[in-house]
């Protein structure tokens, strides 16, 4: 008798956990209107680089950091200094694990991979994930185009979008951070770079006009920030990249 009821109990957890996911799939719609390609990864000569058949593509991070302005790289070398080079790499690898876990979750969320019950953990990066996913996901992201897909300008770079879709009305490259402590939006230029990147090689390629770039943060402190550059915000940023492009090459006479 007791083996029947766990038995059935057993049963019921299944479709309990069958149904949940169900419903996430259901809230949201997936739409896969465009064809991103798949593309390889290698590290050339200390470079991030994209493989397309021949053709290999320096990354959007990589153009970034090389083209950084020598105000940068100090203040990145006087903070090195100022706790220690092995604090600072532990405190980059942290950083580095932590956010990927969080971007694991938030996708596995997104598609009904999991539960929300999976995310009754104290785990930080599970916390985090949570709160984006409740304050800047629910009830704003209408339509999914893509995750984590590639994108390219031909002859120039590439990189990876965390999410392509439509969010609160408009066509948008959402991009999700975490951050140890809250950021100010003159902090965070190199996100607003990167959506530049994302959306223009998206326009570029795909003939479209992508309405916005959409940062979604969360802090350690579990702190929620949402930050969004758009109408001639968004083109100043991709002329802007385009310049970084142009040094990048300069500098490495390609």
């Amino acid at each position: 008798m007791w083996k029947n009821l766990l038995s059935d109990q057993n049963k019921l957890k299944i479709n309990y956990n069958f149904f949940s996911n169900r419903s996430i799939n259901e809230k949201m719609k997936w739409n896969n209107k465009y064809n991103y390609p798949k593309s390889q990864r290698s590290i050339e000569n200390g470079f991030r680089k994209y493989l397309f058949g021949d053709e290999k593509l320096p990354s959007v991070t990589t153009i970034l950091s090389q083209t950084k302005s020598e105000e940068e790289k100090a203040a990145l070398e006087n903070w090195k200094k100022r706790v220690g080079y092995k604090e600072a790499n532990r405190i980059k690898t942290e950083a580095s694990t932590r956010g990927t876990s969080m971007h694991s979750y938030i996708e596995d969320y997104l598609r009904g991979r999991v539960n929300e019950s999976f995310f009754e953990s104290n785990e930080q990066h599970k916390v985090m994930a949570k709160e984006i996913i409740e304050k800047g996901i629910k009830g704003k992201l209408d339509e999914i185009y893509g995750m984590e897909e590639t994108l390219y300008y031909p002859e120039k770079y590439a990189g990876t979008a965390d999410l392509i879709g439509v969010y609160q009305g408009k066509t948008v490259i959402c991009d999700f951070k975490q951050a140890n402590r809250p950021k100010k939006a003159d902090y965070i230029q190199d996100y607003f770079l990167q959506l530049g990147a994302y959306t223009l090689a998206h326009d570029v390629v795909y003939k479209t006009k992508m309405n916005a770039g959409i940062i979604l943060l969360c802090t350690v402190d579990n702190l929620f920030q949402e930050f969004k550059i758009e109408g001639s915000e968004l083109e100043m940023y991709q002329n802007l990249f385009l310049g970084r492009v142009k040094k990048f090459y300069e500098i490495n006479n390609t």
